[in-house]
């Protein structure tokens, strides 16, 4: 899949009818793709940018079940997803893994012991598991040696998992391509067709790479941009629906603020939730959550407002280690598709996904990658007025395709790395290998990436800017300083000829991705980050003073929150009990 000329051939066959036209390549649509072409449907995908360029791989990379929408109430979407993260994690090992969560309590915290212990007693027979345990101060402090003792009361550990989000996408996108499905990167939807009686035929579409264009029919387009989507409904003069919000992040080393499992607890300004947690070797501390107001055709990146946030409450958690911005190796920022009510707090704001149908355009928009492949199975659904004779989806056919193959043994493929190819290449793995020259199953320093993984993106993996190699098939552009700068020449070597670029080629997508990394994915100039430190101190001194007259509110909001999650759980325990205790009839 994806040789040399693989764009040019996918071209030429444009013009026959497709059942359905997906618009958008991250996780949403790579989903649809998917389970489209489970169905024997005729599937094209297309992506603006690279796969995985928006939303994507931006995330937390957490496949996670949503405990903070328990808080909200929202019980069908917290069962929904910690099911879908048991069936990832059996799924996926190597790619979707295991992510213990310690999730501190302080006296400041308008959240109490009582409160977490019962949103984690739900959360977890959801999941019919039992991962939760309390521990006192002492006892945390020795799971979290850095965190910052003064007011700790103790707090949970619990579990989750996490993901490469961008290699996730591509390993859903590239097994539908595998079953039949398409896709093509770097190709923009103009204009919506339509035929005589303004029914939606299908899309004008133009390589961004080629210059070309082509009027392609469909019986259905589904418009799976995400953040994007109004673009394309503002063609059929609707109202716009969606409020971008920007979650961003900042990367430190992993020696550097060394954490074994995520840790999480309230931010000290503003009480909202911040994590800071291991991935790929480095540190990973977020997120934010704020109205972006920029231009949605431009990268983006994180804000100076931001980058203060964050390193406040790094300070206030972590004071011991005495972290400055020097110790900051990268950012990245990315804007999530929330469907905007007019909440004053962004993050009131439910991230639930919606469907819906305008003139004859599906669009899918929000919800969580944990739950990807249940938005994709609602979402073809919601086509069959347009494909009466689609078969039914099978909402219990797996989410990946199994993998279990024989690794070629070479030397330096120890079994991790065997599990972490399997993983992220599903049954490429071999391919990759049998790629490889005899040294690249070296770790790349500081990451967990080892160089073969290069030599295949470069190959196989549609991969058409130096960005999409070190941002989105590996990570390096986030892992390493300066976006790994001084592992360019190696990188050139390896990838070069792999690609067919010449040296005026190579040169020129060099420089435009230093660029981008200075712009989008280091920080701001320094002399217009605030201090933070002035920020936590005033911080502090406004939460003495509300502090008194706030607390009979918060000890009331508690116990009625205690109160009704106690009787969920209770109520879940008896109707899990009757049901497997009542008796079964044979058909």
């Amino acid at each position: 899949m994806w040789q040399q000329g693989w764009r040019d051939e996918i071209w030429q066959q444009l013009d026959q009818p497709w059942d359905i036209l997906v618009v958008g390549g991250g996780i949403t649509g790579a989903g649809i793709l998917r389970e489209a072409t489970r169905l024997g449907l005729r599937v094209l995908l297309v992506e603006q940018k690279d796969f995985a360029w928006g939303t994507s791989s931006r995330s937390s990379k957490l496949v996670h079940g949503g405990l903070r929408y328990l808080k909200e109430g929202r019980f069908g979407l917290t069962l929904a997803s910690v099911q879908e993260r048991e069936t990832l994690l059996a799924e996926g090992p190597g790619l979707i893994d295991p992510l213990g969560f310690l999730l501190a309590s302080y006296d400041r915290d308008s959240v109490g012991r009582f409160v977490y212990q019962a949103g984690l007693t739900v959360y977890d027979l959801l999941a019919l598991q039992w991962s939760h345990k309390y521990y006192d101060s002492a006892d945390f402090r020795m799971l979290a040696p850095h965190l910052a003792g003064k007011g700790l009361k103790g707090g949970f550990r619990y579990g989750d998992a996490q993901t490469d989000d961008a290699r996730l996408v591509l390993r859903v996108i590239r097994e539908a391509v595998a079953a039949g499905g398409v896709a093509l990167n770097y190709v923009t939807a103009e204009h919506l067709l339509r035929d005589e009686n303004g029914r939606i035929t299908g899309l004008s579409l133009r390589d961004e790479l080629g210059g070309r264009v082509a009027a392609v029919n469909a019986a259905v387009v589904i418009n799976a941009t995400g953040a994007w989507a109004d673009g394309l409904r503002a063609q059929l003069g609707v109202e716009a629906k969606i409020r971008p919000l920007r979650g961003s992040h900042l990367v430190f080393p992993g020696w550097r603020l060394p954490v074994a499992q995520a840790v999480s607890f309230l931010h000290p300004l503003d009480q909202r939730p911040v994590m800071i947690f291991p991935w790929e070797g480095a540190t990973l501390v977020g997120t934010t959550d704020v109205d972006h107001e920029q231009s949605l055709a431009a990268e983006p990146g994180i804000s100076p407002q931001e980058v203060a946030y964050l390193m406040a409450a790094i300070a206030a958690q972590f004071p011991s280690l005495g972290l400055t911005l020097d110790d900051v190796i990268a950012t990245f920022a990315g804007v999530r598709p929330v469907i905007g009510t007019g909440k004053d707090d962004p993050s009131q704001e439910s991230r639930d996904h919606v469907v819906w149908v305008e003139d004859g355009l599906l669009t899918v928009t929000g919800g969580k990658m944990t739950t990807f492949r249940l938005i994709a199975l609602d979402a073809l659904k919601a086509v069959r007025p347009f494909l009466p004779t689609m078969p039914e989806p099978d909402d219990n056919a797996p989410v990946l395709d199994v993998v279990d193959l024989a690794l070629p043994a070479v030397q330096g493929l120890d079994e991790p790395l065997r599990r972490r190819l399997l993983g992220r290449y599903g049954a490429e793995a071999p391919l990759l290998v049998a790629a490889a020259q005899p040294d690249e199953f070296e770790l790349i320093p500081h990451t967990k990436t080892v160089w073969a993984e290069l030599r295949w993106a470069a190959r196989a993996e549609g991969a058409a800017h130096l960005d999409d190699l070190l941002l989105r098939r590996t990570r390096l552009g986030i892992l390493v300083k300066e976006g790994g700068a001084a592992l360019l020449p190696r990188i050139r070597a390896i990838c070069q000829p792999e690609l067919g670029w010449d040296d005026g080629r190579w040169a020129a997508e060099e420089a435009a991705y230093r660029a981008l990394v200075r712009c989008c994915y280091a920080l701001p100039p320094r002399d217009s980050i605030p201090d933070w430190r002035t920020m936590l101190a005033q911080g502090k001194g406004e939460t003495a003073v509300a502090g008194p007259s706030a607390a009979p509110q918060k000890r009331g909001k508690e116990t009625a929150v205690v109160v009704t999650l106690t009787l969920l759980s209770a109520g879940f325990i008896a109707w899990r009990r009757w049901s497997h205790s009542r008796p079964r009839f044979a058909q």
